[in-house]
């Protein structure tokens, strides 16, 4: 019986959130995209809160984009969520590509994040 494509995405988050741990010197980074949307959010998994979040929903990227969905789109997301590490002192991130493939949008989002200066 073959697995169903969100149950297949759900084994591949299980398994590489068994490996990655974000704590407060080097958060997670995890990344979600839906089909209208790219979400970005830096995580401490010690203190289990949320340090720094952006996506194409958010106020002020959502009027400088022309197109939600695509790729130009998750660079935007990438380089906002690096500023935004930037100002509240992160330099050093993990990460958590949340069961995606590390390709397209994904892809585009963590280059764009390491181009505006975040480690990985």
């Amino acid at each position: 019986m073959a697995l169903e494509r969100a149950q297949k995405r759900d084994n591949r988050r299980v398994r590489i959130r068994r490996k990655i741990r974000g704590n407060d010197q080097r958060p997670r980074l995890s990344v979600f995209r839906s089909l209208h949307h790219t979400y970005a959010q830096v995580i401490s998994d010690e203190s289990g809160q949320t340090l720094v979040a952006a996506s194409t929903q958010s106020t002020d990227l959502r009027d400088a984009l022309k197109s939600k969905r695509n790729v130009a789109a998750a660079q935007v997301v990438g380089k906002a969520i690096a500023d935004r590490c930037r100002e509240k002192g992160i330099s050093e991130v993990i990460f958590d590509r949340n069961g995606f493939l590390y390709h397209g949008r994904i892809k585009a989002l963590a280059e764009a994040a390491r181009e505006a200066g975040l480690k990985f």
